[in-house]
């Protein structure tokens, strides 16, 4: 089965962890029909976007369709399954062209954010990304 995702971060074409959308298909680029307050965060100045729907901008990103194992990996890279880590659910999207569609998208709430190192906005172009290897994170 396949499953459609939006990524706003680094696994969007041309940031460091794209490699893991391989074998995926990529179906556009898209934004979030509700605003959402998107922050660079945390020691390795990731982007998280929090579960505040109304609160922020519009979020820019990625759709792209995945399979069932595709997603399991994805979980594990936002580190789904520890306390600290993001939430994935599902949010309404528009894509090019104006069409809107239900994609699964990784949010971080806000009290599991511990350092926060920009004002919300809705593209995230940061380049100060530094993966830590710590599974804790």
């Amino acid at each position: 089965m396949t499953q459609t995702i939006f990524v706003y971060g680094t696994l969007k074409r041309g940031f460091p962890n794209h490699g893991l959308m391989a074998g995926a298909a990529f179906l556009g680029e898209a934004r979030t029909i509700q605003a959402y307050p998107m922050v660079v965060q945390g020691q390795t100045f990731s982007p998280v976007m929090m579960p505040e729907p109304g609160v922020g901008h519009r979020i820019v990103g990625e759709l792209w369709q995945v399979d069932d194992a595709q997603l399991v990996r994805l979980d594990d890279l936002e580190s789904t399954h520890l306390p600290t880590g993001y939430i994935r659910e599902q949010i309404a999207v528009e894509a090019e062209g104006g069409s809107a569609t239900k994609a699964w998208v990784y949010f971080k709430p806000r009290d599991r954010v511990k350092v926060i190192f920009s004002e919300p906005h809705a593209d995230y172009q940061d380049r100060r990304y530094a993966p830590v290897t710590d599974p804790a994170r």
